[in-house]
């Protein structure tokens, strides 16, 4: 089965990094196929910014996302931009505090990942409380392929800062679920 994932938002937020662990955990920690690209605005900070995964059982024969199965928009703009090429029926996941989806996506699953990142005490970490949260709720790669790819691709000295922002993701899955 072949999965594409889009993550969208801007420049700063980590997109391209929650789009590395992703690919990472999927190929390496979990024996699937997975193909990772990226894109942004030419700016460093504050441009827009798309990380897009595809995610297959089997060779994956074209690489890039067309109608991504899963959208992530951790920004308003990248909502605006993205948001038409979800596949019909395919999962949106916002991030509350920066989003502000039309009525027909009230009901789109969200986390305040930047407000629960900044309750931890960096706010840079925001990308990986919604990548613990996309793997919570898609179940796209395995919870210990997503932490064996954060161990090994952040510094060590924010390992344990991400695997708790991870964790905080997680959580808000369950939490929600046991409403």
């Amino acid at each position: 089965m072949r999965t594409e994932i889009q993550i969208a938002g801007f420049g700063g937020q980590g997109i391209v990094l929650t789009g590395l662990l992703l690919g990472k955990a999927a190929a390496l920690y979990d024996g699937k196929q997975a193909v990772f690209t990226q894109s942004y605005g030419p700016e460093a900070r504050g441009g827009a910014s798309c990380a897009n995964v595809v995610i297959s059982d089997a060779p994956i024969d074209f690489p890039l996302v067309t109608r991504p199965d899963i959208l992530v928009c951790m920004f308003q703009e990248a909502y605006a931009k993205f948001r038409p090429g979800l596949k019909k029926g395919g999962t949106l996941i916002l991030d509350s505090g920066l989003v502000r989806p039309s009525p027909m996506d009230a009901s789109a699953p969200s986390i305040f990942a930047t407000r629960l990142a900044e309750e931890l005490g960096k706010k840079i970490v925001a990308n990986v409380v919604m990548f613990g949260y996309l793997v919570g709720l898609t179940r796209a790669v395995s919870f210990a392929a997503a932490e064996k790819a954060i161990a090994s691709t952040v510094k060590a000295k924010t390992v344990t800062l991400n695997l708790k922002a991870f964790a905080l993701g997680l959580d808000q899955v369950r939490s929600k679920a046991a409403r």
